[in-house]
């Protein structure tokens, strides 16, 4: 896969289906640890 691909598929949520891509389910993943606070590396907004 190529990264012009994957960051593609990042911002496809796939409308329509009744799934997501691996990349983008990843993402929500990922952006849903930084902004929980019970995470051991969160930071707040400063």
């Amino acid at each position: 896969m190529s990264d012009k691909n994957h960051k593609s598929n990042q911002s496809n949520d796939n409308k329509g289906t009744s799934g997501t891509n691996q990349a983008y389910q990843k993402a929500l993943d990922n952006r849903s640890n930084q902004l929980n606070p019970n995470n051991s590396q969160y930071q707040r907004k400063k």
